[in-house]
């Protein structure tokens, strides 16, 4: 309940800036790549400065979890490796216990 609440305070002020900043910038904007000559027709691009922002928002999202994703490599091996051991572990203690039921019950030398 706590987290909607909190995505809703936060995701529908930002839609609406959003929103309200997409509405504000539809001029065309010019981008270039090419540092030494700006007018290069080949290496230039024109849209909205919406279109812009939304593009760099998302490359920012993408290499920001590519960044997560690596640096959190170290972690997912040293998952799978603990997998792996408590699944050997399991299948020798399911051996173990499947010898002692299977062993007879000798009587006591008493």
């Amino acid at each position: 309940m706590i987290n909607r609440i909190v995505i809703v305070l936060i995701l529908v002020p930002l839609a609406v800036i959003l929103i309200a900043l997409s509405v504000a910038n539809r001029e065309a904007i010019s981008f270039t790549i090419d540092p030494f000559n700006p007018g290069n027709p080949a290496l230039s691009y024109s849209a909205p400065l919406f279109v812009w922002l939304f593009a760099s928002l998302i490359l920012g999202l993408i290499l920001g979890s590519l960044a997560t994703w690596y640096n959190q490599g170290k972690h997912r091996k040293l998952a799978r490796q603990r997998k792996l051991e408590a699944e050997l572990l399991r299948k020798e203690a399911r051996k173990a216990s499947a010898e002692t039921q299977s062993t007879p019950n000798l009587p006591s030398l008493h």
